[in-house]
């Protein structure tokens, strides 16, 4: 029986959690490990303070294991001293907000679980469903449709159980996939993602600044064939492969290598 292990973001009651792990059973053996709290934007960090894990009951009666520590934490245990063995599979999510473009991929917690679980070989999927607007203090849970949240996690599972049977798709590590809150229909699209960075994210507070919203429409307009524009401007699930080895044509460098030498030979 498959082994798959949920890990997210959001912190370990989330209901993203409970949903997912239901639409997975029925796959194989589902294990959930969790940061405590949420770590939204913590990415792929892992901790350099003491990290503690404790075994949870979840509201279905399951167990689980929440930690102190980051998603990737929570891979990096779940393999190493929780569960003793990877998983076949990783779903991080779902995620209550979106992750579009090439920022959200280097900030989000959900995707540095998954990030963390390919780097060691593990197929991944990260699943978000992408709440179109968040303020400080909501309570992200009741911003949720869980018609929608449902559909997530359908989704997720149906994914989840093309890969185990047939494997990544070629030259893909992880799928991410971003759910509308707002479908137009259920249509879906293969797209990469936005290079375009975050816009002024952040607002005065006393003696300082802080992100206070999430807000889809924030989002800065892309092309089609994008994340950012499957979602935020036809609402439909965008379904984005992402490929960890970086391939670099090390001939650009020529110029700066000689340069160096020539610098450091004269010395």
């Amino acid at each position: 029986m498959p082994k798959i292990l949920v890990i997210n973001d959001d912190g370990i009651k989330s209901p993203g959690i409970l949903i997912l792990k239901k639409e997975l059973e029925h796959l194989g053996e589902v294990d959930v490990v969790a940061p405590e709290n949420e770590r939204s934007g913590i990415g792929k960090a892992v901790s350099s303070s003491l990290v503690k894990v404790k075994k949870v009951t979840l509201a279905d009666g399951s167990e689980a294991y929440a930690i102190t520590g980051t998603p990737a934490d929570a891979y990096m245990l779940a393999v190493h001293k929780i569960l003793r063995k990877p998983p076949d599979l990783l779903v991080a999510g779902i995620n209550l907000g979106p992750n579009l473009g090439i920022d959200d991929f280097f900030t989000s917690g959900t995707l540095g679980a998954a990030i963390e679980a390919a780097i060691h070989g593990v197929p991944a999927i990260a699943v978000s469903y992408c709440v179109e607007k968040f303020i400080e203090g909501q309570d992200k849970a009741s911003l949720v449709n869980m018609e929608i949240l449902g559909l997530t996690a359908k989704i997720a599972a149906k994914t989840a159980e093309y890969i185990l049977k047939n494997g990544m798709p070629f030259d893909v590590d992880i799928i991410s996939i971003n759910v509308p809150e707002k479908l137009s229909s259920l249509d879906f699209e293969a797209t990469t993602f936005s290079y375009r960075g975050y816009l002024d994210l952040f607002v005065k507070r006393g003696e300082g600044y802080i992100i206070d919203r999430w807000v889809l429409a924030d989002y800065p307009d892309d092309v089609k064939g994008t994340d950012i524009y499957a979602v935020k401007k036809r609402k439909r699930v965008s379904i984005t492969p992402i490929k960890l080895r970086f391939i670099h044509n090390t001939e650009g460098l020529r110029n700066l290598i000689d340069f160096l030498y020539s610098n450091f030979r004269q010395s």
